[in-house]
């Protein structure tokens, strides 16, 4: 199994309405090609960078390259500078939010036959109920890591985070959306919930787990903390947590049997794109099988690509990390958009969690 790459995932950190200019960068050479011009704004490391070469020396079409860190950094970017993006891969409950505001394209399918090989699972989700807007990239779920030498009980349920026992021994998601969302199934909710009283409850479960276990707050650093065994137990997406396992084979992964969150990002192509046309090009290559089996083998998360699924060795699609079983799928939950509303009571409850 290859080496899985460092990936940065979509974390919806509260601090994103500060803003960085992102500048293009280009893979060589002009800024145009001769058959035009792409703005490609990505993730950091969400895609193997061999692939936009061979795309452009397949086609003509230059990819200018830049990236962001979250979904809120993308909007912000997408919709303060119409016309500027030709593609971009917001997460699920962003894709619902674009939408709403008018500021995506629908795809002309026309010119994307390997959409064939999209599997059925990933279609007609709640995000994009009509699949107009939107081509499923990669997806994952959330669950816990854990060092297997030094918790030897069962890890089977998020109330493992708050045992006092594993005191200074914790991460927690920096994310809002995420860490809401366990303190939230924890309390018997949904992960979606609009509820005040039912958020109030996910927040004093936060705050009081910050009295038993202490945990600490990060994103990208728990991959490296948790390969050199800094602490017994963090939250991780999952793609993380096969690269944890691929360097530190004692780390084990479990989606809790109370359920979590399944994640779907996708290929969009923002209002206005300067080059429409080249952005659908550039997803039908990506949905290649050939091409979409390379990317999963640089990043490491799942692939909602059929074809490229069949093309994966046996051990990576026998990993119940990468691919969990229909029973445990059955347990998760996608994200849906919240309203302005409903977002400040999410925001100023993490925020108070983090100040303690």
């Amino acid at each position: 199994m290859n080496k899985l790459k460092r990936f940065k995932k979509l974390a919806a950190l509260i601090t994103t309405a500060l803003l960085t200019t992102s500048l293009f960068v280009g893979c060589g050479g002009s800024n145009v090609g001769e058959n035009g011009t792409i703005n490609f704004f990505n993730v950091g490391d969400y895609i193997d960078e061999a692939l936009i070469r061979k795309f452009e020396k397949e086609t003509g079409i230059k990819v200018n390259y830049s990236t962001y860190d979250t979904n809120e950094i993308m909007y912000q970017k997408v919709k303060t500078n119409p016309g500027t993006y030709d593609l971009v891969v917001p997460s699920d409950y962003m894709v619902e939010k674009m939408i709403e505001e008018d500021l995506l394209e629908k795809i002309d399918f026309n010119n994307i036959p390997n959409y064939q090989y999209i599997g059925d699972d990933y279609k007609n989700l709640s995000y994009d109920p009509s699949n107009e807007y939107s081509v499923p990239y990669m997806w994952g779920t959330i669950g816990i890591i854990y060092d297997s030498t030094r918790i030897t009980e069962p890890v089977t349920s998020w109330d493992i985070l708050w045992d006092s026992k594993y005191k200074d021994e914790v991460y927690m998601f920096n994310s809002l959306r995420d860490s809401l969302a366990i303190a939230l199934i924890k309390a018997g909710y949904s992960i979606n919930s609009t509820n005040p009283s039912e958020i109030e409850a996910a927040k004093e479960e936060l705050l009081n787990q910050r009295k038993l276990t202490n945990p600490v707050y990060v994103v990208d650093e728990v991959k490296d903390n948790m390969i050199s065994g800094e602490k017994m137990l963090a939250t991780v997406w999952s793609g993380d947590a096969i690269y944890i396992m691929n360097e530190n084979p004692d780390m084990k992964y479990v989606v809790p049997e109370e359920g979590s969150n399944k994640w779907v990002d996708a290929l969009c192509i923002p209002k206005d794109a300067p080059n429409k046309a080249g952005a659908e090009a550039f997803i039908n290559f990506l949905c290649d099988p050939e091409n979409a089996k390379e990317n999963v083998d640089y990043i490491g998360y799942s692939t909602p690509n059929t074809a490229a699924y069949d093309l994966l060795d046996e051990e990576t699609k026998n990993n119940p990390a990468a691919y969990p079983s229909e029973e445990t799928l059955s347990k998760c939950v996608l994200f849906t958009n919240l309203a302005p509303e409903t977002l400040k009571l999410y925001e100023a409850a993490f925020t108070e969690v983090l100040s303690q």
